[in-house]
């Protein structure tokens, strides 16, 4: 089917995420993509571009990386999908394994065995990690105790996913505002990103938790960097001091790692960063490596141990593809990859080029504002305007003429490419970023 004919079945049927249909149907001339391997992106008019944001996050190893299609393909040939309900199968159980072994806290003898992420709960995508970490913390409370438990404390500019329960945990008003009616009460806090945030943040998190002691089921954050804000960053030391604080009233912190985790700052997961064992862990996006749609959530071993007993105290919760076999074998051989390719090791040697590559730009572009950088995230400000400026689409419009696919945020140029992005590529993308900023600096 020729390029003009799939765009027209497209702008005909599809309703496309986070877009204005009426403006996309009427002016937008969309990429199609028809292949994608490495960081590159294949179109139907034989056009290449380099993917600046890994396809939303998710491609960390870029795209159909050999390994990954080998054990997705190996995986297929014996077991494609069966519910995790009463049953069981290698691929989950012997990720499980994995993955607490890679948790932080699992090899510091200072974490007791209650404090251990020991237990592994599987669903699809980043939202639903959250969602079940959100159910976890209210039905514990509500079992053991402390029914009153029943509010989070959570960020401004906090995204956590786009689930009624992610949603309402969220703190990105542009996403969360038309659904007000429908969100559980949460307590907000300011940024520790925001200018001098860092102080006011923790002072309204401890406020919280000692104006509410009895009533507050956990804190939740992205640590370090909030992405949907804006790739706002902060110190890992706010991390640090919120669980002090969770630990003096005995409540949960929730940390929400669906983008930090997997190497993207620098460590494995950005809790690292701040020596932090949460009680509870999300984890998505790169855990597949972009091949799959797969999530995980790790809890604690006090938290597991809250759910035993009768019939009535089971978790009640579950999602028809749970465990996927598919998945969860691809997600082994991602662990697998990180490790024999020092893949943490790359994010080290490349990041400070990415945050002297942003420093650059914006000492010697007019109108570029709050340079930032943390692992294999760099990201600008051209002028205000937000979430619903343009500003960042004419670079958009600007990068794509130069061969690179960037998703700006509003005024927020960012990029989030693979982890394992040669240096030759990550020479072109910083450039080629500079470049389309100049070009809308300049008019």
């Amino acid at each position: 089917m020729d390029r003009a004919t799939l765009v027209g079945l497209d702008k005909q049927h599809v309703w496309h995420p986070y877009t204005a249909m009426e403006q996309y149907i009427a002016k937008t001339d969309p990429l199609v993509i028809v292949r994608a391997e490495g960081v590159w992106l294949h179109d139907a008019d034989g056009q290449r571009y380099l993917d600046a944001n890994g396809s939303w996050w998710v491609s960390t190893l870029g795209h159909r990386h050999p390994r990954l299609v080998h054990a997705l393909t190996e995986q297929l040939g014996s077991l494609a999908h069966v519910s995790l309900a009463g049953i069981t199968h290698g691929p989950a159980a012997r990720l499980g394994a994995e993955l607490t072994a890679l948790a932080p806290g699992a090899d510091r003898a200072d974490v007791t065995a209650g404090q251990k992420l020991s237990r592994v709960f599987y669903s699809d995508n980043g939202s639903t990690a959250v969602e079940v970490a959100i159910k976890m913390a209210a039905q514990y409370w509500a079992q053991n105790g402390r029914p009153r438990r029943t509010r989070f404390i959570t960020l401004t500019g906090a995204f956590h996913g786009e689930t009624l329960g992610a949603t309402s945990v969220g703190g990105v008003h542009e996403f969360r505002d038309v659904f007000g009616p429908l969100l559980f009460d949460v307590v907000h806090v300011p940024s520790p990103a925001e200018p001098d945030g860092h102080a006011r943040a923790l002072e309204q998190v401890k406020a919280a938790l000692a104006a509410d002691p009895d009533g507050i089921a956990g804190v939740i954050l992205e640590p370090v960097l909030q992405g949907a804000a804006g790739m706002w960053m902060s110190s890992p030391d706010f991390v640090r001091e919120v669980r002090e604080a969770t630990r003096a009233v005995d409540t949960f912190l929730i940390a929400d790692e669906v983008f930090t985790g997997m190497g993207r700052t620098g460590a494995r997961f950005a809790v690292d960063l701040a020596g932090v064992v949460p009680d509870l862990l999300c984890l998505a996006k790169a855990l597949s490596g972009g091949l799959m749609p797969f999530a995980a959530t790790l809890a604690s071993e006090r938290i597991f141990q809250g759910f035993l007993g009768a019939k009535d105290r089971a978790l009640y919760y579950g999602h028809s593809y749970c465990g996927n076999p598919l998945g969860a074998a691809v997600a082994r051989e991602v662990l697998a990859v990180y490790r024999d390719e020092d893949v943490l090791g790359q994010v080290q040697r490349k990041a400070p080029r990415v945050k002297a590559a942003f420093e650059r730009m914006a000492a010697t572009l007019p109108g570029l504002v709050r340079p930032r950088a943390v692992g294999m995230v760099g990201a600008v400000d051209l002028g205000g305007g937000g979430y619903f400026a343009d500003s960042g689409w004419r670079v958009y419009e600007a990068a794509r003429r130069r061969g690179l696919y960037l998703r700006p945020m509003g005024n927020t140029v960012y990029i989030a490419p693979a982890l394992t992005i040669p240096d030759a590529d990550l020479d072109l993308l910083l450039a080629g970023v500079e470049d389309s900023l100049r070009e809308v600096a300049a008019g």
